[in-house]
């Protein structure tokens, strides 16, 4: 057995038990914070390499869909940015959470799609070429978008400079991925032989992001960890079942309804994580963490679930679709 199959086979078990991987690494920084506070300074940058594996993974056909496919792209990415946004602005209020937590649930909302929805949409035997197009679409959309919508819902609760968000999500998005399709374009050999090892890393990164964030939070997490444990699940779970329900509005076919489900429900939170604790502090990124955990293992749920019913869609679908 040559060592890149056993390096796939690692990569592939350790992207299969994320969630208990993440599960397990909160409650190991949550019993002993001291040990991994010092790791706070170090999230955006793990999460710059995160993005930069991302970027490498991207070809010109992960592109294509956009213009062979348009309406389904938009209107995933639409709802990606309108849902998610709004719902997290909304369970802050109805909970009354503080300014922070606030702050922490908007940042959520308004992050990107996920890394992970590509893997999960797969397994769901979802429409695995919009995924990674409203993946990509969306994190590249983040710099302008993500800016403007926290000023927008989260300037009540506390001063938000947009310039610096904007920055911040340049230097730890943008650039890494645009570094990572200029790899993958002009030296693809090289990349070809690291491209095994880019979900261990993730897994790697997004494991560090979230002990990092648990341990700097550890304290309000004991005060108000059910209530931001059940904020989260809540806004995972709208983020699903409406980004299922626009998708059935719009009239797109079973494949594509499941990943834009998984898509709006799963989200960024490594970047959420970042910009929390770099323009705020660590209690405003304890909902990303939480966020980190969970949506994991729902969206690995949701996909063992559609996993098993499988989808014919009709030819009129199919037609619509690719229209």
């Amino acid at each position: 057995m040559s060592k890149r199959t056993k390096l796939q086979r690692i990569s592939a078990l350790t992207g299969t038990w994320l969630p208990a991987i993440v599960l397990a690494a909160a409650a190991v920084a949550f019993a002993t914070p001291a040990t991994f506070t010092p790791l706070g300074p170090a999230v955006p940058y793990l999460l710059m390499v995160i993005m930069l594996g991302m970027g490498m993974t991207l070809r010109p056909k992960d592109f294509a869909i956009i213009g062979r496919r348009p309406w389904p792209v938009a209107l995933g990415v639409l709802a990606q940015f309108l849902v998610m946004p709004l719902a997290g602005y909304g369970l802050a209020l109805a909970f009354d959470m503080g300014p922070m937590l606030a702050v922490g649930m908007i940042l959520v909302g308004s992050s990107p799609g996920g890394t992970a929805s590509n893997v999960m949409v797969y397994l769901s035997k979802g429409d695995t070429a919009l995924s990674v197009a409203m993946t990509s679409v969306s994190t590249l959309l983040a710099p302008l978008l993500t800016p403007v919508l926290v000023l927008w819902l989260a300037g009540e609760f506390l001063p938000v400079d947009a310039g610096s968000l904007f920055v911040s999500i340049v230097q730890i998005v943008l650039v890494p991925v645009v570094v990572g399709l200029l790899l993958r374009r002009f030296a693809p050999r090289l990349i070809d032989k690291v491209l095994d090892a880019l979900p261990l890393v993730s897994v790697l990164g997004i494991t560090l992001v979230v002990m990092a964030v648990v341990a700097g939070s550890a304290d309000t997490l004991l005060e108000v960890g059910g209530l931001v444990v059940l904020a989260v699940v809540l806004h995972n779970g709208f983020g699903l079942a409406l980004g299922y329900a626009l998708a059935k509005l719009g009239r797109m076919p079973a494949t594509g309804r499941r990943a834009v489900s998984i898509e709006v429900g799963m989200q960024n939170s490594g970047l959420a994580a970042a910009l929390a604790t770099a323009h705020f502090n660590p209690v405003a990124a304890l909902p990303a963490a939480v966020f980190s955990v969970w949506h994991n293992i729902s969206g690995s749920l949701l996909a063992a679930y559609w996993s098993r019913r499988p989808v014919k869609d009709t030819q009129e679908e199919r037609e619509a679709a690719e229209a």
